[in-house]
């Protein structure tokens, strides 16, 4: 916490001319998306890796599902793109989604030969789960429902005795530094110092924006920054209204951890406080079906039965699979339940933002030297609704070409020009915005609500977490359709004239694009 309120301070004065530091590589975050860009870009010059937190601290180490890859002889990549693109609800990028189920089984395996300690079979083969969405069992897991903390602890190792690879935590990058055509670097400040960071190639890792909710899954650090630099920086940004949120969140307190997509595929059942499994109503996959679904079924029943949560019943799961989530009813018993004795409460929290910096399949922004990956990025991906456990497959096939990306930019001449530091939020205007989120740029949105909460937004300072709450905002408001995790009460269906991704620059009107 307290690193999360030490960020969240004004910008600290700076010296007009900070020190300028030069590294080949600059990757800024340090979730899994970012460790493995480091890794990868390391061969080929001097990388400095930030975190404004420390490297234990991300969306990829909190994260519980598992990553999704076409490993057995019974699937194969084009059944594992035909769900991710059902899931997508006709917005994911075709060519994006090859190369994310073409080489996602080679990223996984080269995490088993890293030794990554995935659950195994009696046969020392990886043990595959199903999740909602999947037709076939295709998910790795670890730790017993801590899989992305189990692969950042198997790759720190690596970060820390690569001695081309520089680590400076706690460091906040007040913006990205550019001469008008190219990103440079970006003007960092550590320990109450500031210093120009000089990169022929920044790579952003900074994961999503859904630290911005009152509830949600994501740590507190995770407030948009990358995105609100690049945008800033004149990099393009798209598909911000698309905010997934994740069905099965602990009900009680803050953060709320999630209860594991994997329970489900494995025979948890939910259940309303009125005795009644209701899944079935929704959709016929039942308690399977995509996470909007799922979150939207819940958010109803809450509301038909008067109730803050649902029920999920782990007493049916079969006692083999048990052992795979101790680690998740421990700490479940640690704040009093008994899984296998009591209902779990839980309601829908936000988890995960389908939108961000526009990329390409390389993983180019649309400013030259900005390279983005994992969360923080817009590849198309995942369109309108991600599926289960293709967040952390994302993070590995894109911090991957992030990296080869980068390596082929030239070096820049000259120190990085200047720039000036955008302040963030004070806690308790944060805390303001986070309920203002998730009132009205939640599950349910309508016209009403996204104009108070733009209205809201605008008596704030001009800080990173405003911009990034703005844009999803009027995002929101100018799809007048539901579709995937956005859904309007005042236009509840799809409309197919709005199969496009609208995109964002700064100062500059929305365009409406098809991704081939």
């Amino acid at each position: 916490m307290t690193d999360t309120l030490d960020r969240r301070r004004a910008a600290p004065e700076r010296p007009l001319l900070p020190e300028t530091v030069p590294f080949d590589f600059l990757v800024v975050g340090s979730g899994l998306a970012g460790i493995y860009a480091a890794l990868q870009a390391a061969p080929h010059g001097r990388c400095l890796l930030l975190t404004k937190a420390t490297l234990q601290v991300s969306n990829s180490a909190w994260a519980q599902g598992g990553i999704a890859a076409a490993l057995d002889a019974e699937d194969n990549p084009d059944l594992h793109a035909g769900d991710t693109f059902r899931a997508g609800r006709g917005l994911c990028r075709p060519s994006a989604v090859e190369v994310l189920v073409r080489e996602g089984p080679a990223r996984v395996e080269e995490m088993l030969a890293l030794g990554v300690p995935f659950e195994r079979d009696p046969a020392g083969r990886p043990l595959l789960g199903l999740e909602g969405g999947h037709g076939r069992r295709r998910i790795v897991h670890a730790g017993g429902g801590a899989t992305g903390d189990a692969v950042v602890r198997a790759l720190l190792p690596r970060v820390a005795a690569d001695d081309r690879i520089t680590v400076w935590e706690r460091a906040r990058v007040g913006c990205l530094l550019t001469d008008g055509a190219r990103c440079r670097g970006a003007l960092v400040e550590r320990g109450g110092r500031w210093a120009a960071v000089a990169a022929r190639g920044v790579i952003l890792a900074t994961g999503g924006a859904c630290g911005l909710y009152a509830r949600t899954t994501n740590p507190g650090t995770t407030t948009g920054d990358g995105i609100a630099m690049a945008y800033r920086a004149g990099a393009a940004i798209a598909d911000m209204e698309f905010v997934q949120f994740h069905p099965t969140a602990y009900a009680l307190g803050r953060p709320a951890f999630l209860l594991s997509e994997a329970l489900r595929g494995e025979g948890a059942q939910l259940w309303n406080v009125a005795g009644e499994r209701f899944m079935a109503r929704y959709d016929p996959a039942a308690e399977l079906a995509p996470r909007d679904v799922v979150a939207r079924a819940i958010h109803a029943e809450m509301l038909r039965t008067g109730a803050d949560h649902v029920d999920l019943r782990v007493d049916a799961l079969r006692p083999e699979v048990l052992p795979h989530f101790e680690a998740l009813f421990a700490r479940l018993r640690a704040l009093g339940f008994d899984p296998n004795g009591q209902p779990i409460p839980v309601a829908p929290a936000a988890h995960f933002l389908m939108g961000g910096v526009m990329v390409d399949l390389q993983a180019r922004t649309t400013l030259d030297g900005l390279f983005a990956c994992g969360e923080v990025a817009c590849t198309g991906v995942h369109g309108a609704n991600r599926l289960a456990s293709n967040s952390l497959l994302e993070c590995l096939v894109f911090g991957h070409r992030a990296a080869a990306a980068a390596a082929d930019v030239g070096p820049a001449c000259g120190p990085p020009p200047q720039g000036e530091p955008v302040p963030c939020l004070e806690p308790d205007a944060l805390r303001r915005v986070g309920d203002w989120m998730f009132a009205d740029a939640g599950i349910i949105r309508d016209e009403g609500g996204l104009r108070r909460l733009g209205e809201r937004l605008s008596t704030l300072p001009e800080t990173a977490e405003r911009t990034v709450a703005a844009v999803i905002a009027e995002a929101a408001l100018d799809r007048r359709e539901s579709r995937g995790a956005h859904f309007r009460a005042d236009f509840p269906v799809e409309d197919p004239n709005l199969a496009v991704h609208f995109v964002r620059r700064r100062g500059e009107p929305t365009e409406r694009q098809r991704w081939t």
